[in-house]
């Protein structure tokens, strides 16, 4: 056994002849790695305050039509490495993150074969993430996996938080359960979709979020999924041991990979307090730094939209309903009839921005603007948009300019119907008329099985094209939102122009039967956890009825809990997305929709229990404002907060928007008080959530003149 070792300090091994140990602690000192190759397989564990978190779980690699990256190594070098700095997101929760971690790297051999391969462990004081990485050499230039054999074992039946595993979808409503339960569960836990592909009666989906008998938190997710298939996770039941599993590809293999090259991270964020799985940015961390030289066009923003109302039914995105097949090649639009339902007329648009340049929003996104709506999903077409021609009324340049006079910004609509090939032959053309028409910013989708047939949404050749479309998007300065994308996986940091992601289960399932009431409160400990999603907040109507009479979904939340959400859901792009009408009718709420920050200076979180209730404070970016959002589960309850994260020695008005006491999700949702009160940072709060409810407060300081009669609290 030929070991070398880099030592920045003195450390002890114990290195029987088959067996090879080594132990790393956090910063902090609350987390402890054990690494150990044992016959030469190697192993890791995890604790937290001497309370374990990952059991012993194997490492490795199974390659196909060659021999596997799983046993017969030996230790040849080792590495240790402390690493802290503070770096500037372009748009975040937080204006500055420190990245602030200890090192273990594992050279490994395995002599029968003549191949190497590192595993490289990062411990932060709130997690690990850790990967494997392939050096150049001969014997792995290139290889193929069968399956990646990366183990999580748990320590007993832990309370999780879980979507189906699925090759095609997250969008699913939540199940909360033992872990013991997936197996029975699985079944009615897999809902009705456009596309999924599930393939396993224990198999979840990443981050996934769980709770412990004896109090800890643990999330198991993965950063930094570039060129490499998405990680699922399957439970051995009986042994309580996951596993890891890619998404195949349209032959069924894991991903195709060369050498050098590396995995994503393997993340476990784990904390005796579930705020701190919230403040944690481990995913971020472990994700390179910007390689957007000049980010100054990335714009964090507030958004409308010509969407809901076609959401809901009542409206359309296509233009005619004269024809059931459209060849884009040879259709004449001007010779169809209208349908008189279509949502994106020039007349309507132009509504849409008058309502928004009133209000003082940033943008409008216009759905259903372009040719080809009327066949657009199922029939497995591969040109199926063209993206750059306008149906007869929709006016391009009349709508343009008259955006521009009311400072307006046009969002652009790319839905691909999941015909990948057919956006990428499109894709240059594309950007350059967004580029010619004066927009900026676009929300992208992948609705429907992927084309090529057989592949998958999450696979590693659709990774790539998903971020081959940001790389692009860079180029021509545009922003991106992908809808029904590869869920997040802190790749923001490296391309921040990729400035929001739906990917889970967003509000527009509350128009198509409607989602949990607790389903905000388990997003930002699962889906968050690798980026902002835009989750379309702000429904004031919660009878979808009154806006199409065939559909009877209700939206299972109050209107406070809808205000909350803006600040508890983080996003740099934040849509108010109900009509202008609904607004109208509750013109004091909607005021925290028009105040509320997108981009923050400093968060703090301070109430969280997943599932039950959360409630954040956030600093706007720049700004002498403080937003607080809480967000409540199935039942009522009294929420205490104090002010301590405003300045000492200064009054500020605070503006509490809030359910009322006769509020609830279903019986009562538009029922909500605003009142204002004189706060300082010793101040507290005992509020009343409904449930389905939560409150929203804005904070200014204190001008004399409008502290008149106001009681402080």
């Amino acid at each position: 056994m030929r070991l070398r070792l880099t030592l920045p300090f003195l450390f002890f091994l114990f290195i029987p002849v088959l067996v090879w140990s080594q132990t790393m602690k956090s910063p902090n000192g609350l987390l402890e790695l054990g690494f150990e190759l044992n016959q030469g397989v190697p192993t890791y564990t995890l604790t937290y305050k001497g309370k374990p978190v990952i059991l012993p779980s194997k490492l490795g690699l199974e390659l196909k039509n060659k021999p596997s990256l799983l046993d017969g190594f030996e230790i040849f070098e080792l590495k240790h490495n402390n690493f802290d700095e503070i770096w500037a997101p372009v748009w975040g929760e937080e204006s500055q993150i420190r990245n602030h971690y200890h090192e273990m790297e594992i050279h490994l051999e395995q002599p029968s074969t003549s191949r190497n391969l590192i595993i490289r462990f990062r411990l932060f004081d709130d997690g690990l993430g850790f990967r494997y990485e392939f050096p150049a050499q001969s014997n792995l230039a290139h290889f193929v996996l069968k399956e990646e054999r990366t183990q999580f074992a748990m320590a007993g039946d832990h309370l999780a938080f879980w979507i189906a595993g699925d090759y095609d979808t997250q969008e699913y409503d939540y199940t909360e359960s033992r872990l013991s339960e997936i197996r029975e569960l699985m079944e009615s836990a897999i809902t009705g979709n456009i596309s999924q592909t599930s393939f396993s009666p224990t198999g979840v989906q990443t981050a996934l979020m769980m709770k412990t008998d004896d109090g800890l938190y643990i999330n198991l997710h993965e950063a930094a999924l570039i060129n490499y298939s998405t990680m699922h996770l399957n439970l051995d039941d009986k042994n309580m041991i996951f596993e890891s599993w890619l998404t195949p590809d349209a032959i069924g293999d894991k991903g195709y990979l060369q050498a050098p090259g590396q995995s994503p991270w393997r993340t476990v964020i784990v904390s005796d307090d579930a705020r701190e799985i919230l403040a944690s940015r481990i995913t971020y961390n472990l994700n390179e730094p910007s390689k957007i030289k000049d980010s100054s066009w990335i714009k964090p923003m507030k958004y409308m939209g010509v969407w809901w109302e076609m959401i809901a039914g009542k409206s359309t995105w296509h233009y005619t309903d004269d024809y059931a097949a459209i060849d884009l090649n040879s259709i004449d639009y001007s010779n169809a009839r209208p349908n008189g339902k279509h949502g994106a007329t020039t007349a309507n648009v132009k509504r849409y921005i008058d309502f928004a340049a009133e209000h003082g929003f940033d943008g409008l996104l216009v759905e259903g603007w372009n040719v080809g709506w009327e066949d657009w999903f199922g029939n497995f077409k591969d040109y199926v948009f063209d993206f750059v021609t306008p149906y007869p009324d929709f006016d391009l340049v009349e709508i343009r300019q008259y955006a521009k006079s009311k400072g307006v910004e046009m969002i652009m609509h790319h839905e691909t119907s999941a015909s990948v090939r057919n956006y990428e032959r499109h894709l240059d053309l594309a950007y350059q008329f967004m580029k010619d028409n004066g927009y900026n910013s676009l929300k992208s989708g992948y609705v429907g099985y992927i084309l090529p047939i057989g592949e998958n949404h999450y696979s590693q050749w659709i990774v790539n094209h998903y971020q081959y479309a940001i790389e692009k998007a860079a180029d021509y300065q545009i922003m991106v939102n992908a809808h029904e994308a590869v869920r997040p996986t802190g790749v923001g940091r490296t391309w921040p122009n990729l400035i929001a992601n739906e990917s889970a289960r967003g509000t527009e399932y509350q128009a198509f039967g409607g989602s949990k009431p607790n389903h905000v409160t388990i997003l930002p400990f699962t889906r968050l956890i690798g980026g902002p999603m835009d989750y379309t907040p702000g429904i004031f109507e919660m009878d979808i009825s009154k806006l199409n009479p065939e559909n009877n979904s209700w939206v299972n939340s109050t209107l406070a809990n809808q205000l909350a959400l803006y600040v508890t859901m983080y996003s740099p792009l934040q849509m108010a997305a109900d009509l202008p009408e609904h607004y109208e009718k509750f013109i004091d709420a909607f005021q925290f929709i028009k105040d509320v920050a997108v981009d923050w200076d400093k968060s703090w979180y301070l109430e969280a229990e997943p599932g039950k209730y959360l409630t954040i404070a956030r600093k706007a970016k720049g700004k002498k404002e403080w937003y607080v959002g809480n967000v409540n589960g199935n039942e009522s309850r009294l929420s205490n907060i104090t002010f301590d994260f405003l300045e000492p020695n200064k009054s500020y008005i605070a503006t509490i928007y809030t359910d009322a006491k006769e509020a609830h999700y279903r019986n009562n949702p538009q029922a909500y008080t605003i009142k204002r009160f004189l706060v300082s940072n010793k101040s507290k709060l005992s509020q009343f959530s409904a449930p389905g409810g939560g409150y929203a407060i804005s904070i200014t300081e204190a001008d004399k003149s409008a502290t008149k009669g106001l009681r402080k609290l």
